[in-house]
């Protein structure tokens, strides 16, 4: 019965934690050691909250995690970061973030069912949106969790087609309009949730949990 479960890898994208290197628009609040900081802080509780997804069990779906590293988690910017066994780490390919997302999700669907591609920089992203993405799959082509500055935090697919990744001006206000509007040029369905906020600029901040800062 088990064997019969639809398999959905959940593929998080993410830099390793490095002064310089991630969360730049947060430096001149932060610092440049200060958003490396938050940057690890987020990237943590992300790969906990997968991790919670992953162990609970599920009469529907099984789980399996994926970080999508950068650079190659054999490099020492990563040793800070204590990955789960469970967690399968590989090494994002060359090209733009779209190139990059759709590499990894036509891979994973060649081993699943479903992939969720996921960043590290939402903490209203927890287990239980991962649940929801994961059974909307079930029933649905897509799924999103769209972000307040017009991106998106979240996205499901059962199926692939690249023209959901090219030429898509990314960290604009336009990518998820530009991605449902491709979504359903492919003729597939989606599932969405409300809006929440990631974690990208100072004002960004006071959405951060009480305590993070």
């Amino acid at each position: 019965m088990t064997a019969t479960k639809p398999r959905i890898i959940l593929q998080l994208f993410a830099k390793a934690p490095r002064a310089g290197f991630v969360k730049t628009r947060l430096i001149p609040a932060l610092g440049a050691a200060g958003a490396a900081a938050l940057a690890k802080r987020m990237l943590e509780n992300t790969l906990a909250e997968c991790q919670r997804a992953l162990v609970q069990v599920n009469d529907d779906y099984r789980l399996a995690v994926e970080l999508w590293a950068a650079p190659d988690i054999a490099a020492p910017a990563w040793a800070a970061i204590q990955l789960p066994i469970s967690i399968k780490p590989l090494s994002q390919p060359v090209g733009d973030l779209g190139a990059r997302m759709a590499t990894a999700a036509e891979q994973g669907l060649q081993r699943a069912e479903g992939i969720i591609l996921l960043g590290s920089d939402c903490p209203a992203i927890t287990a239980v949106s991962l649940q929801w993405a994961a059974k909307a799959l079930l029933s649905h082509d897509s799924c999103m969790i769209p972000t307040f500055d017009g991106g998106y935090a979240l996205l499901g697919l059962r199926c692939f087609s690249p023209h959901l990744f090219a030429d898509i001006a990314w960290s604009t206000d336009t990518v998820a309009s530009v991605t449902r509007q491709r979504i359903a040029e492919c003729g597939m369905s989606l599932a969405e949730q409300a809006k929440v906020h990631d974690i990208d600029e100072a004002a960004d901040l006071l959405h951060l949990p009480k305590g993070w800062l």
